[in-house]
């Protein structure tokens, strides 16, 4: 967008200035409605400056059930979304406490969790665990990355098994849950963590509302994925918006120090 130009909120509807939207980081000035973002957005935002370092930045994915066509699809994710997978792993400090930094990206292939996210996600919270070294994770994903079958849905149990891991030494695990988060991710690391936020009105799920309902063959309440349904059963322990995450995440890895 230019810098004079307008969008509709569609969170209220209502035309609002880009500048001011990126201005409040990428939320609506009017309701508060929060816009997807990106891991170098988020960066600016939330760590402290120049504190981040890169860890797995190589890795890449292959074919590895030779699908026609996906190595294009990949080479066009990554232009697009300027990274080399879903999810960019590093180090960093908040409020000068250090910690393992996980953020997904949805513009590369959905944030979907091929073999190269599930490795960079358990490497991150194994190397949390080895150093005793809080992790935190914002996911955003549309589910495991069928384009490398049985191999996608096996990073659920071996994320699952890396959060094991972080429980078993101590170290706490954060997770920060954005628009949105369903699927595979979900059903694995996503709901493995301490501490559960959510950004306002992110999607979280598993299938989609018609899936289920043709599922249960039963009508489903209005807003039933949503951060705030979440947060009223139980799913979700705080939901934060971006102006208060960095102050919150630097507060919750304070009240999880070891005594």
């Amino acid at each position: 967008m230019s810098a004079d130009a307008t969008s509709v909120c569609p969170g209220c509807g209502i035309p609002q200035d880009s500048s001011a939207i990126a201005e409040n980081l990428k939320t609506c000035p009017g309701c508060g409605y929060h816009y997807r973002m990106e891991p170098n957005e988020r960066m600016r935002y939330l760590i402290d400056p120049e504190s981040f370092r890169e860890f797995s930045a190589n890795l890449s994915s292959l074919n590895p059930i030779d699908l026609l066509g996906y190595e294009e699809k990949l080479s066009e994710a990554e232009a697009k979304a300027q990274m080399k997978d879903a999810v960019i792993t590093g180090t960093c400090t908040i409020e000068g406490k250090p910690l393992i930094l996980g953020l997904m990206s949805f513009n590369f292939m959905g944030g979907s969790m091929g073999s190269v996210v599930g490795e960079k996600v358990s490497r991150a919270m194994l190397k949390g665990a080895e150093e005793k070294l809080p992790v935190v994770i914002y996911t955003t994903s549309g589910g495991a990355r069928m384009q490398e079958g049985i191999f996608s849905l096996l990073q659920m149990a071996k994320t699952s098994s890396a959060a094991a891991e972080l429980d078993k030494a101590g170290v706490p695990f954060f997770i920060v849950l954005c628009d949105p988060t369903t699927g595979g991710v979900t059903a694995s690391f996503a709901m493995l963590a301490d501490v559960t936020l959510a950004e306002p009105g992110a999607l979280i799920g598993f299938a989609g509302p018609r899936v289920i309902e043709g599922t249960i063959r039963q009508s489903l309440p209005e807003g039933f994925q949503r951060a705030e349904f979440q947060l009223e059963k139980g799913f979700v322990d705080m939901i934060v918006s971006r102006k208060d995450q960095r102050k919150i995440i630097s507060r919750l890895i304070d009240l999880h120090k070891e005594q």
